[in-house]
């Protein structure tokens, strides 16, 4: 073992040990970037670096199970995402086709897929949902989210568009329904209904914005953004995302 390896060991060992479990979060969003600049960084082609980040969020969801996260929520494909080459969109949907279906069978994870399924191939689509129902016949208590074919815009407009047809099968008008709306009515209408909303925003890649990322959801949610690629993302970047969380005084907008 090298004698980088053993340093980098020795340092992860000490943040998990400053750790306190109480300050942790309970919902732990990732915007998975830098797939393409790692692969090409590396020399290699851009379905290499698609599995590659595929494999990383395996490694992620690990680590979270052991600090007892309850629900991470991943970015692997964006409505934006949906505009890129055909090549690359193939490349994308192949890795997060085998990333889902591997997540259903490993049994500790519970699966939804979160986003606008209409808009992917429904080859793709069939194949996921299944893996996701497969998943919850395992009982798993820690809740995965993919969000696939998403953007923030769009699952706005999804949930304003599902409220007003509920409404109106009440036979309610657009005028009584505006009266009375509330913000809680909104966020029954989301696809990530019934879920807390994410405490931690992690973003890798260097880049400091959410694109649109949980754009109701996270509006308490701290960040942190690093500089690694999404696939060359390691234990002790989660960790130092950890205790950078568990040192903030959250204000919850106060």
């Amino acid at each position: 073992m090298a004698a980088t390896d053993v340093l980098y060991g020795l340092y992860e060992r000490r943040l998990a040990a400053q750790l306190d479990p109480a300050r942790l979060p309970r919902h732990v969003g990732a915007i998975v970037d830098g797939n393409r600049r790692w692969a090409k960084d590396a020399g290699h082609d851009l379905r290499s670096g698609y599995q590659a980040g595929a494999a990383k969020v395996d490694e992620f969801l690990a680590w979270c199970h052991e600090l007892g996260v309850g629900t991470v929520t991943f970015w692997v494909l964006s409505t934006d995402n949906l505009q890129r080459d055909a090549g690359e969109v193939d490349s994308i949907m192949i890795a997060v086709e085998d990333l889902v279906d591997r997540l259903a069978d490993d049994g500790r994870w519970r699966l939804d897929l979160l986003g606008s399924l209409d808009l992917l191939p429904a080859e793709s689509v069939g194949r996921m949902t299944r893996a996701a129902e497969r998943s919850a016949s395992h009982g798993a208590s820690m809740q995965v989210n993919i969000c696939v074919g998403y953007g923030g815009r769009q699952e706005l407009t999804d949930a304003m568009r599902a409220l007003l047809v509920e409404e109106a099968a009440k036979g309610r008008t657009l005028q009584e329904v505006a009266e009375t709306l509330v913000v809680d009515d909104i966020a029954e209408h989301l696809y990530t209904k019934g879920q807390p909303d994410p405490d931690l925003v992690i973003r890798t890649s260097g880049e400091q914005r959410l694109s649109g990322f949980l754009l109701w959801q996270s509006v308490h949610s701290e960040f942190y953004f690093c500089d690694a690629l999404w696939p060359a993302f390691r234990r002790v970047d989660f960790l130092r995302a950890m205790r950078s969380y568990a040192a903030r005084d959250r204000r919850f907008g106060a």
